[in-house]
């Protein structure tokens, strides 16, 4: 499957205008070839948000009006899309994506590790496990910018049987290590694809650094943007490549499997409440 990453700013609190730039670009990347496009985080209604009052605003059911006309797009180019959005679910608002297929919302993701930035001062943290869902022959899991910094968040996709990891992200500055290291990791010690895309511009004051990347297995780079413009980047992904975690380099002599050299009884630690820890 060829994918597609869209590096792109966006209209602050401006759901209609964003929307129709992400159609825009959709309809280029299907030209392209691409059969999944994943757009940054929170690129429907923006991100610089000062309070709950006003982020609820902008914020949407899911499904709901973008996701049901991403869904029509979708069905119209025959196409997977991947999109962050703000979700109101009548209580809560959540700082969430959509993975979007041809004529329907195929699942959402809520993001689950929140820093003190932007919206996320001011959302519910997610309260859905990570899951991994088909798009097409893909099978795709979903995390959200921070998550990245938490390897238990990629880990729990792959071992649910993730392909692709997608992370729509709005990485400030501050962030050109994850950029740099952190998806290359995530990829190679978890054998899956990963997709990082980033949004550019300014908002309220904060910059937008790009530096949007797709990696391998093998944590080698596919795709990136160097840079804090607009982009576009494409790689083909093979999920037989992904889902085989026995790497050979000397027969009999060099082999791995980071999943079944795995020593998850000697890992108690990381599950345990963090209460009290300095």
């Amino acid at each position: 499957m060829k994918v597609a990453g869209v590096q792109m700013d966006l209209a602050f609190a401006d759901r209609e205008a964003n929307f129709q730039k992400i159609a825009e670009r959709l309809r280029e990347t299907a030209r392209a070839g691409a059969k999944l496009t994943v757009f940054p985080e929170c690129c429907v209604p923006g991100y610089c948000f000062d309070s709950l009052e006003e982020a609820r605003a902008q914020a949407e059911p899911i499904p709901g009006p973008s996701t049901l006309r991403l869904a029509e797009a979708c069905r119209e180019l025959s196409i997977y899309a991947v999109v962050g959005l703000l979700e109101d679910d009548g209580r809560n608002v959540f700082n969430a994506a959509a993975l979007v297929g041809p004529g329907e919302v195929i699942a959402t993701y809520r993001k689950i590790h929140l820093p003190y930035l932007g919206v996320d001062r001011f959302t519910t943290p997610g309260d859905r496990p990570f899951a991994v869902h088909s798009a097409g022959d893909v099978s795709v899991g979903m995390s959200i910018c921070y998550d990245a910094a938490f390897p238990e968040a990629a880990r729990v996709l792959a071992l649910e049987g993730a392909d692709l990891i997608v992370l729509p992200t709005n990485w400030p500055p501050g962030a050109e290590c994850t950029a740099d290291y952190v998806i290359n990791a995530r990829a190679m010690e978890n054998n899956v694809y990963f997709m990082a895309v980033n949004r550019v511009g300014n908002e309220r004051g904060f910059r937008f650094i790009g530096q949007s990347r797709i990696c391998d297995p093998r944590g080698k780079v596919l795709a990136q943007a160097q840079h804090e413009n607009e982009a576009i980047l494409y790689a083909e992904i093979d999920p037989a490549f992904a889902r085989q975690k026995h790497v050979v380099r000397v027969p009999g002599k060099h082999e791995i499997d980071r999943f079944a050299d795995r020593r998850p009884e000697m890992y108690g630690a990381i599950t345990a409440s963090n209460k009290g820890k300095g």
